[in-house]
């Protein structure tokens, strides 16, 4: 029997089997569909986490002043400190492991005019790497340089809802904004982004500015010193220095301020590297959750296979008899079952392999939750599944045909009679 004989026997052959093939098409093609889908979920939460993470900040360390808690040179527990303008540049030159060190000052409730609405917005000044850090995107214009830092220019980038409040859908940029007492110029506006954490509110109702014009006309008040700052932003030079680098900024504030080095309560820092290693932490154990849901899934799936081969195969034992009384060998006999089994197992996978995937492109063409990026299937999975789910059908179906094919033609055809 050639190949175009066998394809076509084995076509007959399973269509005079209806019911017994769509069982067995079914079991794998829903064992593909399922954990496709637990696989896309899994990895649509970890994905959509990722990016509200990243949108706050990339690698970034916020870091508070807070209160001592420890004596130290001859200085009570208790101590209120405060960061100074001068800390960043003093911190770099100790802290190897850390990328950018940078000061933000931020005064709540100002007041900001347009020639066409006003509105009591957050003002934040920090050195012009901020937007990077703070992962800023401009949607139009450009974000203030170290020129503008440096001349301490009056100049102002505005987040996309605020520039909507401000100036009514009408250009911002070049137009000029009173900001409290001061005329400030928008010489750019921050494309909208989505954030689900922040420590002073969301970037995009903020205006931003060069620290040094914040600084000058709009300072800390009393009992803060008038050069101090709000918090330090900081970033190591690789996520995996970020210990390292949170460790030489405490130790370079400890030796400025006089107090001690371990004391956390002087230096509380916001890692959100930390909280990412956490999440991640937190994905690994769903997925191996999922993983092992799949597996008991496939196991379910593989079982209700072989049931259904083992059957299949064990009802055409007398056909197996027929056709080696009229001279098949049993290479052939294997052969054909082979090919039925290949063929079973290739059209269902790859039919639920397609349902699962076009199920996924649905699903994410609705709105999804901030933390969540839709279902996003892994091809590597959905292939293994498919796989294992084959090599059961297989071995399901080689080895009765097998010791069937092994049977002399009359004890096959009379066990076939008497079952």
């Amino acid at each position: 029997m050639n190949l175009r004989d066998l394809i076509a026997d084995t076509f007959r052959t399973l269509w005079a089997h209806k019911v017994r093939t769509f069982l067995t098409m079914f079991g794998i093609g829903w064992g593909v569909v399922s954990i496709t889908l637990m696989v896309a979920a899994g990895e649509g939460l970890r994905v959509g986490q990722k990016i509200q993470s990243d949108n706050l900040g990339k690698d970034i360390m916020i870091v508070f002043a807070g209160r001592t808690s420890l004596q130290a040179g001859g200085t009570r527990a208790g101590r209120r400190v405060w960061w100074r303008t001068g800390d960043p540049e003093a911190i770099k030159r100790e802290a190897t492991a850390c990328e950018t060190v940078m000061p933000e000052l931020g005064q709540g409730g100002v007041s900001i005019r347009s020639q066409y609405n006003s509105a009591s917005l957050q003002l934040t000044g920090s050195y012009p790497e901020f937007a990077d850090v703070r992962s800023i995107t401009i949607g139009e214009g450009r974000f203030y340089s170290w020129e503008d830092q440096n001349q301490a220019r009056r100049v102002a980038v505005i987040g996309s809802d605020a520039a909507k409040q401000l100036f009514a859908g009408n250009n911002a940029v070049g137009e000029t904004i009173q900001v409290g007492q001061f005329p400030y110029k928008v010489i750019g506006v921050m494309a909208f982004k989505e954030q689900d954490s922040s420590y002073d509110g969301r970037d995009v109702n903020k205006v931003f500015a060069p620290f040094s014009a914040v600084q000058r006309d709009f300072p800390n008040k009393p009992p803060q010193p008038p050069n101090s700052v709000d918090q330090l932003l900081a970033t190591p030079k690789s996520s995996d220095q970020h210990l390292e680098c949170r460790d030489q900024i405490r130790r370079a504030l400890a030796r400025i301020y006089n107090f001690d080095p371990t004391d956390k309560e002087a230096v509380p820092v916001w890692d959100t590297i930390e909280n990412i290693k956490r999440f991640e932490a937190l994905t690994d154990s769903m997925k191996y959750f999922l993983g092992a849901v799949g597996i008991v899934t496939l196991f379910l799936g593989g079982i209700g296979v072989m049931n259904v081969m083992l059957v299949a195969v064990r009802e055409r034992t007398r056909e197996i008899g027929v056709r080696k009384a009229v001279g098949a060998t049993r290479g052939s006999i294997l052969a054909q079952f082979f090919v039925e089994t290949v063929l079973i197992v290739v059209v269902s996978g790859g039919s639920g392999m397609a349902f699962a995937f076009g199920l996924c492109a649905l699903v994410n063409k609705v709105k999804m939750p901030p933390f969540f990026a839709g279902l996003l299937p892994a091809p590597e999975s959905t292939l293994l599944s498919i796989g294992l789910l084959g090599i059961v059908a297989i071995g399901a179906a080689m080895y009765p045909a097998s010791k069937a094919a092994a049977v002399d033609p009359i004890e096959a055809l009379r066990w076939e009679a008497g079952g």
